[in-house]
């Protein structure tokens, strides 16, 4: 019987159901298996892993598992496995796309909306007992309507924001590795233009971008200081796209209105300076944390490692 190592408990009944099934050993590490991986790859000798976004599967790991003909990520990013080295060893390497586009989406127009009316700040002033009553200029944010939004990268997440920000009003650009096909452009309403442009003309930049080494700090300090003075910029993308460091002085310094951040440069490190940040809205790296994705999520990936290990074709191979 072929052997799956996941790296930790996943939620749903199709995950419980797949893992008592029986047609497979299944081993599923504890908190405390967690903080050694590897050992459980060299003890149990899976033939396929179940991983998370935040298991570093590096070439060591790899080659700790000689019988390993499956790596499942539980997650659409992929960056936290050595893909060479998987394709060197015949190693299939699956993610979880699709399934997470909506919620992620809704993270996104979620972060844009605090953002941009200073949410996050008045709730915590309201949680103070310092509302005393209505007040002309208490707690003035940017709206929407008629604002120009920059996508940087118009994939499945980025279209389906899009979408929604057409709904709120906004006037749509786009930057991307290749112009979206015109269906999409004329369903969002969405312009392609250069990345300077965007930079220089959105009211609200957004990031839907993968991770790779050339798009490492994407947005730093030039990027920033080319950016509108009361520009807003969320990301729901990778941490990395961003110079976290630079953003925050930015936000200290009022160059740019605010930022909303679902993932963060050096996770789960987050920058001190952005704690005491009023204008930076901080969430716990939860885009596509429904009970539903979440759910979905975890027989994707089971079901593409137990695909590979039969012989299969698994319907998310990435490499």
């Amino acid at each position: 019987m072929k052997r799956i190592l996941i790296t930790a408990e996943l939620p749903g009944e199709g995950f419980r159901n797949i893992v008592s099934g029986g047609k497979f050993e299944f081993k599923v590490l504890s908190n405390e298996e967690r903080l050694s991986i590897k050992k459980a790859v060299t003890d149990f000798r899976p033939h396929g892993m179940v991983t998370l976004l935040s298991d570093t599967v590096n070439s060591e790991l790899i080659d700790s598992g000689p019988e390993l003909e499956a790596v499942s990520n539980y997650a659409a990013g992929y960056n936290n496995i050595d893909i060479l080295h998987c394709r060197e060893k015949g190693i299939a390497v699956t993610n979880t796309p699709d399934v997470l586009t909506d919620a992620t989406a809704d993270i996104a127009m979620m972060l844009i909306l605090m953002a941009s009316r200073r949410a996050s700040e008045s709730e915590r002033f309201t949680r103070a007992g310092l509302f005393k009553g209505w007040k002309p200029d208490l707690f003035l944010g940017k709206s929407l309507s008629g604002k120009t939004l920059g996508i940087l990268g118009l994939g499945r997440i980025g279209v389906a924001t899009a979408f929604r920000a057409k709904a709120f009003g906004m006037d749509i650009i786009y930057w991307s590795d290749r112009k979206a096909p015109e269906n999409i452009e004329n369903s969002t309403n969405a312009r392609f233009c250069g990345f300077d442009e965007l930079i220089k003309s959105s009211d609200v930049i957004s990031l839907h971008l993968p991770y790779v080494p050339a798009l490492h700090h994407l947005i730093g300090k030039k990027e920033l200081s080319e950016m509108k003075k009361d520009a807003v910029i969320v990301n729901t993308a990778r941490g990395q796209l961003i110079d976290e460091d630079a953003l925050a002085d930015a936000l200290t310094e009022k160059r740019v209105f605010a930022a909303g951040f679902d993932v963060y440069e050096r996770e789960p490190l987050i920058n001190e300076k952005l704690y005491g940040l009023e204008n930076a809205v901080l969430l716990p790296h939860i885009g596509s944390a429904t009970e539903e994705t979440r759910a979905e999520m975890a027989v994707m990936a089971l079901s593409d490692c137990m695909a590979v290990l039969n012989g299969k074709k698994p319907l998310n191979r990435v490499n």
